[in-house]
């Protein structure tokens, strides 16, 4: 699985990046059909402290999830992202696997 990622309004370091790309590319375990992954990592400029705007879309055949977190730090913001992907992929490939069935 290819896993693009784009900083903005700042230059993400390399073990940023790596520390994404791990995470996201542990997503295939759960399906097997994955296209690629696109994640955003934005700061916004703003005094609250909850100012990094993390987004993944996951492409999958036929649709593609799409996860936005603003949380304090990069890495959390991944880690939720992920979580809730790993539910969405899960529930996916639930529906897609009864739809054979039926």
């Amino acid at each position: 699985m290819k896993v693009f990622t784009q900083s903005v309004n700042f230059n993400a370091d390399a073990t940023l990046i790596e520390f994404v790309e791990k995470k996201v590319t542990g997503l295939a375990k759960f399906h097997d059909k994955i296209v690629d992954a696109e994640v955003f990592l934005k700061v916004q400029n703003t005094s609250d402290k909850e100012n990094k705007i993390t987004e993944v879309k996951i492409n999958i055949p036929g649709s593609e999830l799409i996860v936005k977190r603003e949380t304090k730090t990069f890495e959390e913001g991944v880690n939720a992202a992920v979580d809730n992907l790993k539910r969405q992929l899960k529930r996916s490939k639930e529906k897609h696997r009864d739809s054979l069935i039926s």
